[in-house]
């Protein structure tokens, strides 16, 4: 976990302006602890203090959504994996009573319970579900007391005269205010929400694991076409790691806190957060939406999506190159590296007056061994795809590679992993000045071997280093070296446009699986993403 992304606590609440200015603004989570422990609610509502009673007395009559779950005490978000079933708030009371007279026993809720009993009235009123259920499979979820977008949906108004709003609220257009209660323990699973979030602990205890927005690559979010598209896909009893391989490593991208009655945590908008709530938690949460949302213009969602989408993607590549490990020649090769420091200042010094004819026995050491090894791979590759194609030698020292008749033969493979691909493990750690000499050396000494190399074995990965390797000499070297270096490197084949294209496809081969991943991990489902062709719109 990132040191700026470390949960913060807090002993009072800031002022408005200092929350909005220090903490809402970096959408990293806060604890504010004891600031609502004044609220009339806090005791008011606590069952050991005749809670259940004055909240019968009060709400007891209002019709209130319950989730009643089979995977209790998980409940999950997605629809399929629960039911919402209406109830009157007495009769979720009077399971509440029935659980603490019955804590420890097995028995389970009949009529001859004691405590609140189903009657004629209840039944007709659409609770006959939970004659058979099991208080702990139960939850009174995101009940509103105040719903700006849907009055409508309001159910427990009156309970707003026992809260009283965070003064570092007073400020915020709020979208709701919900009343959150279980019976037996329970756990929700880890999603994230679309606003900011306040929640208030009145009664009970909660424990809360935050994940960033960053992480949720670990915990393989829903498709975002779906109904539970801010829910995490993965099983939180008895996760099966060979459909998640990643969800392995979600802890390490986690924090955990845990909230007491009066506590009041603040959760930023998409950072996912998993709960588990002790028996008879009650809470009360303020959701709001974040200025950056409220500020979003429809018209620009198109261009921030492409913008959004192009930096995960640039961001997926380079994570997928630093996976890459040190090649061995240059573990077990004996060179200094201040040799090879020395060397690229050289070449720096003498920029204008560069040769770029090299003889193999001007390389230094390291880089004749990278050239060695890459003309062994090429040689070997091609030597393997046809055992009946005649071996010519390109040079007189001894590296040889073979060559084809076959102009249109293919050799490459589909490789995206540095690990995988021996050439792009080569090339990935040379220096810029140490790769330009040996590119240098290969187009004057063993042209065939550099045309098959591009043309034949260049994979996906390979190409996307070897362009990189392009940018960085071009960062150390004047306009006029830099021309002169791609005319002895492209001037090696007998269509240079045919070369430049085996590299740009590659390269967008590579872009294009980076960007099916980012789909995957952070937007889910299945994507085919079509290749891309010259002169075609596949808008």
């Amino acid at each position: 976990m990132e040191d700026s992304l470390r949960l913060q606590s807090f002993d009072r609440l800031p002022s408005a302006a200092q929350f909005a200015s220090q903490i809402e603004s970096r959408n990293v989570p806060a604890v504010f602890v004891g600031c609502v422990k004044d609220w009339k609610a806090v005791s008011k509502w606590n069952p050991s203090n005749g809670g259940l009673g004055y909240l019968e007395e009060r709400v007891g009559s209002f019709m209130v959504e319950a989730m009643l779950s089979q995977t209790a005490p998980v409940f999950y978000g997605d629809l399929r994996s629960h039911e919402r079933v209406p109830l009157p708030f007495s009769t979720f009371i009077g399971f509440c009573k029935w659980h603490r007279q019955n804590v420890g026993n097995s028995c389970s809720i009949n009529s001859n319970s004691q405590g609140h009993q189903l009657g004629e009235s209840d039944t007709e009123q659409g609770c006959s579900t939970f004659v058979d259920a099991a208080p702990k499979q139960i939850y009174l979820a995101q009940i509103p007391i105040i719903n700006a977008e849907n009055e409508a949906r309001v159910q427990l108004e009156t309970l707003q005269e026992d809260i009283q709003l965070p003064a570092i609220l007073e400020e915020k257009n709020l979208s709701s205010i919900n009343l959150w209660m279980n019976i037996a323990q329970a756990r929700s699973s880890a999603h994230y929400d679309p606003h900011h979030n306040l929640l208030c602990i009145v009664t009970g205890r909660k424990q809360v694991v935050l994940w960033p927005p960053s992480a949720s690559p670990m915990l393989y979010p829903m498709p975002i076409y779906g109904e539970a598209s801010n829910h995490s896909s993965v099983a939180l009893e008895n996760p099966d790691f060979s459909i998640h391989p990643r969800a392995q490593c979600s802890m390490e991208y986690s924090q955990k806190v845990t909230l007491q009655a009066g506590d009041a945590l603040f959760i930023p908008e998409g950072w996912f957060h998993q709960v588990d709530s002790d028996e008879l938690t009650m809470a009360v949460n303020y959701w709001w939406r974040s200025s950056i949302m409220s500020s979003l213009a429809d018209h620009m969602d198109a261009y921030y999506l492409r913008r959004i989408l192009r930096r995960l993607t640039d961001r997926e590549m380079d994570q997928v190159l630093l996976k890459g490990s040190t090649p061995t020649w240059r573990q077990e090769s004996n060179v200094d590296h201040s040799l090879d420091q020395a060397g690229q200042s050289k070449d720096l010094k003498r920029k204008e007056q560069e040769q770029h004819s090299l003889l193999l026995h001007e390389l230094r050491p390291c880089a004749l061994q990278a050239l060695h090894e890459l003309v062994a791979l090429v040689h070997d590759r091609v030597n393997a795809s046809d055992q009946n194609q005649p071996v010519s030698s390109d040079s007189t020292n001894g590296l040889m590679c073979s060559k084809t008749n076959e102009q249109d033969k293919t050799l490459t493979t589909e490789i995206f992993h540095l690990e995988e691909d021996p050439v792009a493990k080569i090339l990935w750690i040379l220096e810029p000045g140490i790769f330009k000499d040996i590119f240098l050396a290969m187009a004057h000494n063993f042209p065939r071997t550099l045309e098959a190399l591009v043309l034949h074995l260049l994979s996906p990965v390979g190409a996307e280093v070897l362009t990189r390797k392009f940018d960085e000499i071009d960062q150390q070297h004047t306009e006029e070296n830099q021309n002169k270096f791609y005319q002895i490197f492209y001037g090696v084949f007998d269509n240079q446009f045919a070369a430049m294209d085996a590299i740009l496809n590659g390269k967008e081969s590579f872009a294009r699986q980076a960007f099916k991943n980012v789909l995957d991990k952070y937007v889910g489902g299945n994507f085919d993403v079509p290749k891309l062709s010259v002169g075609r719109d596949i808008s």
